[in-house]
């Protein structure tokens, strides 16, 4: 079983309130120039059938509701993917009143991927670090914190990274 996790991740994906850049991306990743279904992701149109659940956007009050029940129908063990720079930081809305804050107050996220948006290839990058995490998971050996994604590309010089401190790893690639 840990070893099908690792192999075949199914992934759910859900919009926080984003502005659809992310969601291309993730779709883009799954296409057949960067085929991230040769690595056995698959995505899927229910979160009861995932084992991955990737959130694009910043997390805005219409949407809390919705994404705590999503991820209460996701089976266990279960991971959290960050996409992009809004879930982990709010980025350029930090202030708005019309969001809840990052990501992670809601939920406990597993992969921050940076970037906005981030690249497909960066994308698949942090949906792998998951399907690892989640197959330690199922064998019992948890991973104590989160992980954040390397930018694949030029450098951002820290614009769009998400929050580090001394809990969060960085995972060099």
């Amino acid at each position: 079983m840990c070893y099908s996790r690792r192999r075949s991740p199914w992934l759910f994906h859900m919009n926080g309130g984003s502005c659809n850049g992310c969601d291309i991306e993730l779709i883009a990743s799954l296409t057949p120039r960067y085929d991230a279904e040769q690595l056995g992701v698959r995505l899927e149109g229910s979160p009861r059938h995932a084992d991955i659940l990737c959130i694009t956007g910043p997390v805005t009050h219409n949407a809390v509701n919705a994404i705590k029940t999503v991820y209460g129908q996701v089976c266990g063990p279960k991971a959290v993917v960050a996409i992009g720079s809004y879930p982990a930081t709010t980025n350029v809305f930090i202030d708005s009143r019309t969001l809840d804050g990052p990501l992670n107050l809601h939920l406990p996220v597993d992969v921050f991927v940076p970037g906005c948006p981030p690249r497909p290839d960066a994308i698949i990058q942090g949906v792998a670090k998951a399907a690892a995490i989640l197959a330690e998971r199922a064998a019992k050996k948890l991973p104590a914190n989160p992980v954040v994604m390397p930018l694949v590309g030029p450098p951002c010089n820290g614009a769009c990274c998400a929050p580090t401190n001394k809990e969060t790893t960085e995972v060099q690639s």
